[in-house]
């Protein structure tokens, strides 16, 4: 409870000063005569303007977020009897479901979906008693996040000159170039997330509400959600929408794989290509495999940052070793001299 309390509120300020930081920077070249807009008044007035959007956004989507989430849990009973029953009429009419053996593994995973089913929405029910618990949790990091974030933009100009005093005078400047590569990459690789994230489930929401799907805008944050995960990412975000189709809109079903398909191409050709890929340049086999790794040791929290955690090794190790090898080289050259 205390690590989440004091690094959810750093690490959600974190990731929103490098989306900010040149929002900053551009508000400080304004000048009116002689006066210009300083760090902390940037800062000030990007916070602030924040909050305003996002004050906004509740009072706009949360009524109706709210209510779908209401029709997700009503309907999950009905869910969970309507995947039962398919799942029963598919092993009468299958000629290989007649085998024992298959028959009775099929009934044990049917068993297990209709218990998994109830204990879902039992834990629903029951969870709803610990929503006091969670405003407050939420209420708090709200308030300690645009302060931390606050602090973090206005005296950023700081951090370089503090970690410079932990080395030597002659590798400063290599400290510093180093230090700007490394902000450089987590700047690109978050603000490029933020755009793809925002792309697939702006789109994929609209889409669902052109084809009348229900519960269109939960579906569709859940696939910007699930987008921030690469290529994992839109397999997961898509499960609830065919679920939902299938059980509460089967006519749907075939315009949902449409509209994740057209959002899909557009932004695995379009927007990760020229947003994320070529800041980054990490082979898609390389991903995989930090994917699988991260999701292995540390699940969906270890497979969202494993990319810009690899990332930025990458960027330390390619600079070390290009300074390595230049020195190597000026001493070879002072040897021949």
């Amino acid at each position: 409870m205390f690590v989440s309390a004091v690094f959810v509120p750093l690490i959600i300020a974190g990731f929103m000063f490098y989306m900010l930081n040149p929002v900053v920077e551009l508000l400080m070249k304004i000048r009116i005569k002689k006066w210009r807009v300083s760090r902390s008044i940037a800062a000030l007035i990007v916070i602030v303007t924040l909050i305003a959007l996002v004050v906004l956004g509740i009072f706009s989507l949360v009524p109706l977020l709210t209510n779908q989430i209401g029709q997700l849990i009503q309907n999950a009973p009905h869910i969970a009897a309507q995947s039962q029953k398919q799942i029963s009429g598919f092993i009468d009419h299958s000629h290989f479901m007649h085998n024992a053996d298959v028959q009775a593994y099929v009934k044990t995973l049917e068993s297990s979906f209709a218990g998994w089913a109830q204990g879902f929405i039992k834990s629903v029910t029951t969870s709803l008693g610990t929503v006091v618990g969670t405003i407050t949790n939420v209420t708090i990091t709200a308030i300690t996040v645009p302060v931390v974030l606050f602090y973090m933009l206005s005296d950023s100009n700081k951090f370089l000159p503090a970690i410079k005093r932990f080395f030597p005078a002659k590798r400063e400047q290599q400290v510093t170039d180093l230090l700007r590569k490394m902000g450089n990459t987590i700047s690109q690789y978050i603000s490029g997330q933020v755009i793809e994230c925002l792309f697939v489930g702006v789109f994929t929401t609209l889409g669902y509400f052109l084809i009348g799907m229900p519960v269109g805008l939960l579906l569709g944050i859940i696939a910007g959600l699930c987008n921030i995960i690469p290529y994992v990412g839109p397999y997961i975000g898509i499960t609830p929408a065919i679920i939902v189709g299938l059980i509460l809109a089967p006519s749907k079903l075939l315009w949902v794989i449409v509209v994740v398909i057209v959002v899909q191409q557009i932004d695995g050709n379009i927007i990760y290509p020229n947003i994320i890929g070529k800041s980054l340049k990490i082979h898609p086999l390389t991903i995989i495999i930090l994917l699988l790794a991260a999701g292995h040791l540390a699940g969906i929290p270890g497979m969202i940052l494993c990319i810009p955690f690899y990332a930025v090794l990458r960027t330390v190790v390619i600079y070390v070793w290009n300074i390595l090898q230049l020195d190597r080289e000026k001493e070879m050259n002072n040897i021949k001299d």
